[in-house]
C-alpha cells in the first residue's frame, strides 16, 4: 500500500490571517518501506514570514522571495499524491493550509484519506506529550537534526513515528541522502532499508487494524 508522509511549513499559524505555505515536503512509503519517489518544494508565499514561524523553520523573506509560487506547482503535487492515504502529524493545521492554497486559484479541497498520526498518539498514550519530538524521544528515534522544523526532515521522522504508532516492527529508515545545510537530496543516492516481508497473518491482522482504526477521511 502506497502512503505519502506529508509536512507544511507556513508564514504563520492561522489562514484567516492570511498566511500562507512557504514549504512542501513528500515521502511516499509502500508498505511502509521508502521509495525513491519525494516531493519538496520552497515556497513564495506572497507575503512576509512572521517573527514567531521565523524562530520555527528559519525561513527568510529574502530567501523565499525567489522560489516558485503554489500554482506553479500544483499540478504536480496533486499527481504526487493522487489516489494515496495522507500521513500527516496534526494534519488539521496542513489540510487547512493547502485547502487555502487550492482555494485561493479556485480548485477543490483534497479528497484524499487522512491518517492524523498526533490522533493515534493522544489515543494510545493519553494524558502523555504527543508532539513529534515527543514521540521520538519515546521511541527512541534520533532527532537530533531537528534543530529547525523543516518539512523533509520532519518527514523523515514521521515515517518512523508512524510505523511505531501502528505497532510495526520499524524497517531502518536511514535517509542519508538529505542534507539539511545544502537543504537538497542527492538523487543519486539510495535510501537504506532492511525489508521485512510479513506473514499472511500478519497482513490480516494489519488489514484489520487498519480497517478498524485508520480509515478516517477528513473531507467525506
Amino acid at each position: 500500500m502506497k502512503e505519502i508522509i506529508l509536512d507544511t511549513e507556513t508564514t504563520g499559524l492561522s489562514i484567516q490571517d492570511g498566511h500562507r505555505i512557504v514549504e512542501i515536503g513528500c515521502i511516499e512509503i509502500d508498505n511502509l518501506i521508502p521509495t525513491n519517489k519525494k516531493f519538496h518544494y520552497y515556497l513564495n508565499p506572497q507575503r512576509k514570514v512572521s517573527e514567531q514561524a521565523l524562530k520555527i523553520h528559519g525561513y527568510t523573506d529574502e530567501f523565499l522571495s525567489e522560489k516558485k509560487k503554489f500554482r506553479e506547482i500544483v499540478k504536480e503535487f496533486l499527481e504526487f499524491i493522487e489516489n494515496k492515504r495522507l500521513i500527516i502529524h496534526n494534519a488539521s493545521f496542513d489540510l487547512a493550509h493547502l485547502n487555502n492554497e487550492l482555494k485561493i486559484l479556485g480548485m477543490e479541497e483534497l479528497k484524499n484519506e487522512i491518517v492524523d498520526t498526533l490522533e493515534l498518539a493522544r489515543d494510545k498514550f493519553p494524558g502523555s506529550s504527543i508532539s513529534l519530538d515527543a514521540l521520538c524521544k519515546r521511541y527512541r528515534i534520533d532527532n537530533s537534526k531537528r534543530s529547525l522544523h523543516t518539512a523533509l526532515v520532519d518527514c523523515d521522522l514521521l515515517a518512523k513515528v508512524y510505523i511505531n504508532l501502528i505497532d510495526q516492527k520499524e524497517p531502518s529508515l536511514d535517509f542519508q541522502n538529505y542534507d539539511i545545510k545544502e537543504k537538497s537530496f542527492d538523487e543519486k543516492k539510495s535510501y537504506y532499508k532492511k525489508i521485512i516481508i510479513p506473514s499472511e497473518e500478519e497482513k490480516k491482522r494489519h488489514s484489520l487494524f487498519l480497517k478498524n482504526n485508520l480509515k478516517k477521511n477528513y473531507f467525506s
